[in-house]
């Protein structure tokens, strides 16, 4: 969900390889990828962009983006930030969720209009020092983009920014809420804002504790990249 000023948060492996001196062996490309899901995302970065006919430098450029973190994203190496996939997403013609989505595993012989259940371990996720995103509906079409956030950190940081309306509702916890050009909002368990596409927002813990919120944003009408 979101282009602002702050530096994008990210979880990253050592850039330059690592000797297990013990064993005497350096880590294969595959060792140094951080997860599953983080490589399935990488790879629907990679999709994307060959398809857009963009070079990583092209990328780099359009996103703020460094062009070697790019690398290490489309190879699973390092997990983008919610903040960084916007921006991505933004690029590539595509959305934050849907990169998202992308991480999670494939559901084999499932029809997109039939009903579905999401468990509790379920969803993919995108963990980072700015807290936890859950994707709350499986990988596929849906007209709008359920996510459950968690989190403590006390840093506003970067605007998100998107054309689409959002809502959020705040579960537990306080929350700090800041909607460009306006005076920042304390939110507790309840409350709830709704806020046009196009308004920069952004959030955080407002005592330092931790915070559970649900935030729900429109699909937007993007061309699939198969």
């Amino acid at each position: 969900m979101h282009p602002g000023t702050r530096t994008s948060t990210t979880t990253s492996t050592t850039a330059e390889p690592a000797t297990d001196t013990a064993a005497g062996t350096t880590p294969t490309d595959a060792d140094r990828v951080v997860d599953a899901q983080t490589r399935r995302i990488g790879e629907q970065i990679r999709a994307r962009r060959r398809a857009a006919r963009l070079t990583l430098v092209q990328v780099a450029a359009a996103t703020g983006l460094s062009h070697p973190f790019l690398s290490q994203v489309e190879r699973g190496h390092s997990r983008a930030s919610m903040v960084s996939l916007e921006k991505i997403a933004a690029a590539l013609g595509t959305t934050q969720v849907g990169l998202l989505a992308a991480g999670a595993p494939e559901r084999h012989g499932q029809d997109g209009a039939a009903p579905e259940v999401l468990r509790a371990g379920e969803g993919a996720r995108s963990p980072s020092s700015d807290g936890e995103a859950r994707l709350l509906v499986h990988a596929g079409p849906h007209a709008f983009e359920p996510l459950e956030w968690t989190g403590e950190h006390t840093d506003l940081g970067e605007y998100f920014e998107h054309g689409e309306d959002e809502f959020l509702t705040v579960l537990s916890g306080q929350v700090l809420l800041d909607l460009r050009g306006q005076e920042p909002s304390r939110l507790g368990p309840g409350d709830s804002a709704y806020y046009r596409g196009g308004t920069g927002h952004r959030w955080c813990s407002a005592d330092g504790g931790r915070f559970h919120m649900l935030v729900v944003k429109e699909t937007p009408r993007v061309e699939v990249v198969s």
